[in-house]
């Protein structure tokens, strides 16, 4: 992980600095002069040479200073103690769904091969990897909101005429159960829903398609055939015997496609217009503000190695070697 790290930290940097545009003529405006740009450029220590930029910001990393975001005029750690909350309530709830969708058809398709339902499972995999979010996004807004009128205005997290819950954890579904406010939970449900079915369709795809390959290998397997040949019922061979092992490289895919849900979250949160980290660093590229741009990119890896050293770690729970030996 932490050569990964390093080299994320180096990568970005040198990234974020060859991104077109310059962010001192942003700050002051196309009509500053250039002593004014130059003024800018040396509060912002763009004037001093890359390596010593790279190292001042190695050296304010360790500090915990994620930067400073100009075009804001807060300390990216602040503007992320407010946005990011909204961007793990989206990506949770897309990972959620996704695990509740797409397991079960992985496994009936698994179960069923060949069958009218298999069928229909792998041209909705096919789909649901190949469409992309933005388009998505954009479709369900037209469908669900402007012609069926069932989803609220894609318009923040919760409706505009009531107030948030009660901070807690930042995440407005669970901070309404935390303090009992039905209504504010009812609001904030159905403004969630619809973009973390559009987040998690790809993840959906991937994951159904990895449950059955999954499946399909582990019903041949010996055990398999004993466990139906001592009696056992359908159901529990299929949950006891066969999906507990399948779930080894789903758990896999799921660690991967946390990073993907994370990145994907940008476009989905600027669609929907959802007050995250998303719609924050999509303003930042179009400032040349390089502080957010790296210091999501740098959270989003830190999310995602984690995530993967603790699927390597479950693993061991569920290792058929322990499980059957």
């Amino acid at each position: 992980m932490i050569p990964a790290l390093i080299g994320i930290v180096v990568i970005t940097f040198i990234l974020s600095r060859v991104l077109p545009g310059d962010p001192a003529i942003v700050m002051a405006g196309e009509q500053a002069t250039d002593d004014v740009i130059a003024k800018i450029r040396m509060d912002m220590g763009l004037d001093k040479p890359l390596f010593v930029q790279f190292f001042s910001y190695v050296g304010q990393l360790l500090q915990g200073n994620l930067g400073f975001a100009y075009h804001t005029g807060h300390t990216v750690l602040s503007d992320f103690a407010t946005r990011f909350p909204a961007t793990i309530e989206l990506t949770l709830a897309s990972v959620i769904i996704a695990i509740c969708v797409a397991i079960p058809v992985g496994i009936i398709a698994a179960t069923r091969k060949e069958s009218f339902i298999d069928h229909i499972s792998r041209v909705f995999s096919l789909i649901g990897a190949c469409v992309p979010i933005f388009w998505l996004g954009l479709l369900f807004i037209y469908i669900f909101y402007s012609i069926l009128g069932w989803a609220p205005a894609p318009m923040g997290r919760i409706s505009g005429d009531l107030n948030p819950p009660t901070h807690l954890t930042g995440l407005y579904v669970i901070d309404s159960l935390m303090t009992g406010d039905m209504v504010a939970l009812k609001s904030s449900l159905a403004h969630l829903l619809l973009p973390a079915i559009c987040l998690s369709t790809g993840t959906m795809a991937i994951v159904a398609r990895m449950t059955r390959s999954s499946m399909l290998e582990v019903i041949g397997q010996d055990y398999v055939r004993t466990a139906r040949a001592k009696g056992l019922s359908e159901s529990a061979v299929v949950g006891k015997h066969s999906l507990i092992n399948a779930l080894i490289p789903t758990l896999t895919v799921l660690g991967l496609q946390f990073g993907g849900l994370l990145g994907g979250a940008v476009i989905t949160e600027t669609i929907f217009s959802w007050p995250g980290v998303g719609g924050y660093v999509t303003d930042s590229i179009l400032a040349a503000d390089y502080a957010p741009i790296q210091a999501f990119t740098l959270v989003s890896a830190i999310l995602f190695s984690f995530i993967n050293l603790a699927v390597d770690l479950v693993y061991g729970l569920i290792d058929p070697r322990i499980r059957y030996e």
